[in-house]
């Protein structure tokens, strides 16, 4: 699997630096089939490891026989592979989808979500094959690294965290040369000038004439979402059902999870719903120019957050925010599994209990719009809201409450005098009165 950048973290005790392993030289790598980690299986080999390939699919066009094949052939003792589809979208997706996480208000958290489910399987294969590490192909440049190291930490504190990219100080061309030079076959592709990877949630684009900030995206960066204008003539409409703010139905018949973002993204990308352009900050503090393509993110996201608008008290809906944003800023830290993330899912959870309901959205060229929403437990009443027959708000309340709201307004302007007298003189301007 691709792993994009990350940022630093610190051996744990008893760490040996490097690439020099233990007496147990067992490691399993995160093992995509290209070119990174085809030479990292050689290079960590020549290290003394006895290296075990893991590759998992979430999402992508992966052929994974093939990959697992490449695998052995290139040098790994093992190759498992695995479908983490389901546990990505049940244990990491909704629940981030329950809590409202977006990153800096642009990106879904397609990556970092992926991640730690990665780490965490790897951990289980290392237990299984009893190694002492565990590798990645991350550079020491972004975020990922972070998110396989401390994923480590928190899991199997005990292992070993070895990362290749970050060691060997070689660049593309060096690690093909490399690669040629020990016979090392991978996969014949035309060079992309871009690093890409993707999953069920999302995909990402970075590098080549994206790292020019000023420069608008070319067309060739796009391969979910289609350009706005070429886009149907006619609105689309979806409607979407949630459980306890978990979606479940889609066009009011109920469906598989797998099956409804795979349909969300189909339907979406078709209307050119989901393209993002961020400029984020990564953890280590330098700043990335990212592209996402997320559709079924997108909708889903917008739905969900429209049925809390109309199930959720005003103080849970407003606090509920500030705990999407924690969430959001530890997912993409790397913090996944922590006593925190942990707490506020108590607190998700919770509120999550009357999100139940269904939402319509309106998709057209590019944009997606909410244009209705319904659920059992709404807070929205008719009676209440209306200012046509049938209303049952008693108005003669209206009077008494706001005495009350604007008694330390008008006690301070009594006692203390008027605020701003001195910027209110004048205000009417050239005014002109008019008598019979």
């Amino acid at each position: 699997m691709s792993a994009r950048g990350g940022g630093g973290s610190k051996a744990l005790p008893g760490r040996r630096k490097g690439g020099v392993p233990p007496v147990n030289k067992k490691v399993v790598l995160a093992y995509s089939g290209g070119l990174d980690t085809s030479v990292a299986i050689r290079w960590l080999k020549d290290q003394g490891w006895d290296v075990i390939a893991f590759t998992v699919a979430l999402g992508e066009k992966k052929d994974l026989d093939a990959i697992q094949a490449r695998a052995l052939k290139t040098g790994a003792s093992a190759a498992y592979v695995a479908d983490g589809r389901a546990p990505f979208l049940q244990l990491f997706v909704w629940p981030s989808l329950q809590a409202g996480a977006v990153y800096e208000k642009e990106y879904p958290l397609a990556t970092a979500l992926g991640r730690p489910l990665i780490a965490a399987m790897m951990v289980e294969v290392a237990r299984r094959e009893g190694a002492s590490a565990i590798a990645h192909g991350c550079t020491g440049k972004g975020n990922d690294q972070v998110r396989f190291d401390v994923t480590t930490a928190a899991l199997a504190p005990d292992l070993k965290v070895v990362a290749p990219v970050r060691e060997w100080g070689m660049n593309r061309d060096d690690e093909i040369e490399y690669a040629s030079r020990h016979g090392i076959e991978v996969p014949a592709t035309v060079r992309s000038p871009y690093s890409t990877d993707e999953n069920l949630w999302g995909r990402s684009i970075e590098a080549g004439v994206l790292e020019d900030p000023w420069a608008e995206p070319p067309a060739d960066v796009y391969a979910w979402t289609r350009d706005p204008r070429d886009c149907p003539d006619e609105p689309t409409y979806v409607e979407i059902g949630f459980k306890q703010g978990v979606p479940v139905s889609l066009e009011g018949k109920p469906i598989d999870p797998l099956q409804l973002v795979t349909d969300l993204n189909r339907i979406g990308g078709e209307n050119g719903v989901g393209r993002i352009d961020h400029l984020e900050n990564r953890l280590i503090g330098i700043k990335s120019r990212e592209i996402y393509e997320a559709p079924a993110a997108v909708l889903l996201l917008q739905a969900h957050q429209a049925l809390e608008d109309i199930t959720l008290p005003k103080e849970v809906a407003r606090f509920k925010d500030l705990v999407a944003q924690q969430w959001a800023q530890m997912v993409y830290d790397g913090l996944w599994f922590s006593p925190l993330r942990d707490a506020l899912y108590a607190f998700v959870a919770e509120t999550q209990r009357h999100v139940t309901g269904d939402v319509r959205v309106k998709l057209f060229k590019g944009s997606s719009q909410v244009v209705g929403r319904k659920a059992p437990a709404q807070l929205y009443q008719h009676s209440l809201a209306t200012y046509g027959k049938g209303d049952a708000f008693d108005q003669s309340a209206a009077a008494g409450f706001i005495k009350l709201w604007g008694m330390s307004v008008r006690t301070a302007a009594q006692v203390q005098g008027r605020l701003h007298d001195r910027e209110l003189k004048g205000l009417l301007g050239d005014v002109r009165r008019l008598t019979p």
